[in-house]
């Protein structure tokens, strides 16, 4: 699959934390980094996501903010 997105990360999901409507997503793409992604519990369970799965992570944005 070819995407336009150029920030993609591999990883592996650490953590799946189910909400009422989304899911929180915690991948490990190294040097003590994490990437927390919210997606639907439906994307969850269409892709099969669990903990240790070797995943992508895409970053698709117009924006970028920092806040202090």
């Amino acid at each position: 699959m070819k995407i336009s997105a150029r920030n993609q990360f591999s990883g592996t999901i650490v953590s799946v934390t189910p909400g009422a409507v989304n899911a929180n997503v915690k991948v490990d793409i190294g040097g003590g980094n994490l990437v927390t992604s919210s997606i639907t519990n439906e994307a969850i369970a269409d892709l099969g996501l669990v903990e240790g799965d070797v995943v992508t992570v895409i970053v698709k944005a117009s924006d970028v903010m920092i806040g202090k």
